[in-house]
């Protein structure tokens, strides 16, 4: 049990590094009141953006997260 537990750590660490580095590598969202207006969103990158970078660092970010939410639970049991 204590290798496994180890190599959960080990995980569990690179996937703090990872998700740190992939949510700084996001844009940001303060649009203001451009966003009221509805500028972004009619454009090629707004209609197409689960296909662009941006979107694939936010499906990353949803996995990473998920991944550190139940490696973090799993760490936390005393077995």
């Amino acid at each position: 049990m204590d290798i496994l537990r180890i190599v959960l750590n080990i995980i569990f660490v690179i996937d703090c590094i990872g998700l740190t580095v992939v949510v700084l590598m996001q844009e940001g969202k303060s649009q203001g009141l451009g966003a009221i207006a509805g500028g972004s969103s009619d454009s090629y990158w707004g209609k197409n953006k689960g296909r662009s970078m941006e979107g694939a660092l936010e499906k990353a970010t949803r996995v990473m997260a998920i991944l550190f939410l139940v490696l973090a639970l799993v760490l936390n049991l005393n077995f």
